[in-house]
């Protein structure tokens, strides 16, 4: 009995594990982005969105189990005024952060299996 609980425990920890890695990778991914991080209609750099998406995220992070948690309780919308994120990439229309990071996970999966 005891065996199984703990592979149960290992068998979480490494899904947890591989939710951490992606949710790192999109936060990297904003750091280092050329796009502008527009939120509540103030411009912001990559550095400074994932100031604020880190804040959000410790703030839910009771409630993010996965990257796509993750991209919805910290990186969507503003929780004060329920304006969407958007993200403004050179020679590019205006997205919703969720779409382009949605896009970047979906890349990202893709290269790492």
């Amino acid at each position: 009995m005891k065996w199984i609980m703990l592979f149960a425990a290992m068998l979480s920890t490494s899904a947890n594990a591989h939710t951490l890695d992606e949710i790192e990778h999109l936060l990297a991914f904003v750091k280092d982005t050329n796009c502008v991080y527009e939120r509540n209609g103030k411009q912001h750099t990559g550095t400074e969105a994932v100031e604020h998406i880190k804040k959000k995220y410790d703030y839910y992070s009771e409630e993010i189990d996965s990257a796509e948690d993750f991209i919805k309780y910290a990186a969507t919308k503003s929780k004060m005024s329920g304006e969407y994120y958007m993200v403004h990439c050179p020679d590019q229309p205006a997205v919703k952060s969720k779409t382009w990071l949605l896009a970047e996970l979906a890349s990202y999966r893709a290269a790492h299996p």
